[in-house]
């Protein structure tokens, strides 16, 4: 289905994609150390030197914008992926054979979802502690129930189609018409999801880091730096708006992904 007529899947995809390329340009150059302290630059405004300025401790906040930046984005990538891999695997089986499991595990989802996902984050990593990887682990398996409620939905919908039951009447197996029949079928509605969660992980991800629990000094954080910055608004103005500029364009090219890519699920259903 081609993305003609879909302005969002564009706009969404060019943001998204220079977000990315600067990230992963962070992950292999910054003009200076994220983590390098100079006390004679403290909170020098945007120049040449620094393209967005320094911190209150002299630090060049693009070399830390692209360091935090590239931190959400591997934390997120990795929730996504604990969330859609377990999503996948529960989702797939209880939406085809159905049964006692598959209310049991429906219910615990939506008794999991009931709650904001951020605040049973915080509930998590205060009992198993801080870290980047007690954090990857908290919010990964809290994304769990979002997928497979969304892929439980679309299997329970494909599985009685005529295509699934001609496969059945072939002898085709169980596992096989799961994942290389079916499977292929929800990728336009996952692949939204995909999205949408990780505008929601990094969210997570950062608002952890803005209350002190996520990522931690010296690291840099987007959650974090915007934290600090509070304290000089006035100022350095152009340290709040440097982080929550970039927060702001990653959700946003992410979002209009997302919707894009809804839109175009749903152009190809109606054809």
């Amino acid at each position: 289905m081609k993305a003609k007529g879909n302005p969002l899947l564009y706009i969404g995809g060019a943001i998204s994609g220079a977000m990315v390329a600067l990230i992963l340009m962070g992950y292999v150059w910054t003009p200076y150390s994220p983590t390098a302290m100079d006390a004679s630059a403290k909170n020098q405004a945007p120049s040449l030197l620094h393209l967005l300025g320094t911190d209150n401790f002299g630090r060049d906040i693009f070399s830390r914008v692209l360091s935090g930046a590239g931190t959400s984005f591997l934390i997120a990538v990795c929730v996504v992926a604990i969330g859609c891999v377990f999503g996948i695997l529960i989702g797939s089986l209880c939406g085809y054979y159905g049964g006692p499991a598959d209310v049991i595990l429906t219910r615990v989802c939506d008794s999991i979802t009931a709650f904001p996902s951020i605040l049973l984050a915080l509930v998590v990593v205060s009992i198993i502690g801080q870290g980047t990887y007690n954090v990857i682990f908290a919010l990964g398996i809290l994304f769990i129930p979002s997928f497979a409620r969304i892929v439980r939905g679309e299997f329970a919908r494909c599985r009685d189609l005529n295509y699934i039951r001609s496969a059945r009447l072939m002898g085709v197996g169980n596992v096989r018409i799961l994942f290389s029949h079916i499977l292929p079928n929800t990728m336009p509605v996952l692949l939204s999801a995909i999205t949408i969660g990780f505008n929601n992980a990094i969210l997570s991800e950062a608002s952890m880091s803005f209350l002190g629990i996520g990522i931690q000094p010296p690291y840099a954080s987007l959650g974090s730096m915007l934290s600090d910055s509070q304290t000089y608004l006035n100022s350095a103005p152009w340290y709040a708006l440097s982080v929550g500029g970039t927060i702001a364009l990653l959700i946003l090219g992410f979002s209009l992904l997302s919707e894009g890519l809804q839109r175009r699920a749903q152009q190809g259903r109606e054809v």
